[in-house]
């Protein structure tokens, strides 16, 4: 394995693990008349977004050329950042500190997407280094 494709590994499965948790093992509060609230569309922004970050990263795997590369980790820059955003700021979350998605949903995610962003830099970094 190659030195440079270890961060879009890692965004790869940092992504796969924020879309699909977010709609299981991290999801959004579920209420017992089975309603749901702003959480709950939270919570879907977020599948969304990881599985771009997915996406994104499986192209910077097969992608050849570093300066491809490097535009593909450019743009999960601005992904991580809504990811980062979107429980709570962009897309309010229940009133209560103790739901779930407040006490479990948004530290995760908020945790996964620092680290997706992190390896995004890193790749970024790499890439420029390689297309020298």
């Amino acid at each position: 394995m190659k030195k440079n494709n270890i961060p879009a590994i890692v965004v790869l499965i940092l992504g796969l693990v924020i879309a699909v948790g977010s709609q299981t093992f991290l999801g959004a509060c579920v209420h017992e008349d089975g309603s749901f609230g702003a959480c709950h569309w939270a919570s879907r922004a977020i599948m969304g977004v990881g599985g771009l970050m997915a996406v994104l990263a499986l192209l910077a795997l097969t992608v050849p050329g570093a300066g491809k590369r490097a535009g593909l980790y450019l743009a999960m820059l601005p992904t991580a950042a809504l990811g980062l955003l979107t429980p709570g700021t962009l897309i309010d979350l229940c009133m209560m500190d103790t739901m779930r998605c407040r006490a479990l949903m948004r530290p995760a995610t908020t945790i996964l997407f620092a680290l997706s962003l992190v390896a995004a830099i890193a790749g970024l970094l790499l890439a420029r280094k390689e297309a020298r």
